[in-house]
């Protein structure tokens, strides 16, 4: 999917990152599968936070990088432009990464929760890739985005050290 698909589709334009975003989060999904056999709520969230968390992450990306993405006939940003629109589509995805980071504290979600302090430690850390997402909004400079950037990687790597951790809190 990620060669035969998304590539091609980088061409046609901002639903390449959509496409792209399906195999980007395969992994984890793949991974609850191998341990347990089966395809579950627990592995659809995991598969959620990393298929939407990839929104904003790549945005940023494809932001600082538009020129180049341009100059190979890329368009991947999803108004196509460096704007506005694009600064708040990537606020707004920012959030949702968010809200489906934390719902396993709400205690549906089979084996995959977590503890009231993993779901504020996660949600703290969203709120600093939020701030980095307005701070895009704000200054539309590729400074802010590659900051965006940056801190999409430290967030989605912290969120998994923390799921990690708060199985040991309880």
């Amino acid at each position: 999917m990620y060669c035969f698909v998304y590539t091609p589709l980088k061409r046609v334009g901002p639903i390449a990152v959509f496409v792209g975003a399906i195999p980007g989060a395969l992994p984890p999904l793949l991974g609850w599968v191998a341990a347990t056999g089966h395809i579950t709520y627990e592995a659809l969230i995991i598969f959620g936070i990393q298929f939407i968390w990839q929104f904003p992450h790549f945005w940023a990306i494809g932001w600082f990088l538009h020129k180049d993405y341009q100059k190979a006939g890329f368009n991947m940003l999803p108004t196509g432009k460096q704007d506005k629109g694009t600064a708040v589509q990537t606020i707004l995805y920012t959030v949702w990464t968010i809200i489906v980071s934390i719902i396993p504290v709400f205690g549906f979600t089979g084996r995959l929760h977590l503890t009231i302090a993993g779901a504020i430690m996660v949600f703290l850390v969203g709120l600093i890739m939020l701030y980095y997402a307005v701070q895009l909004f704000k200054k539309m400079t590729v400074i802010a985005a590659r900051q965006l950037m940056l801190a999409s990687v430290i967030y989605i790597t912290l969120v998994q050290i923390i799921y990690v951790l708060d199985k040991f809190i309880r």
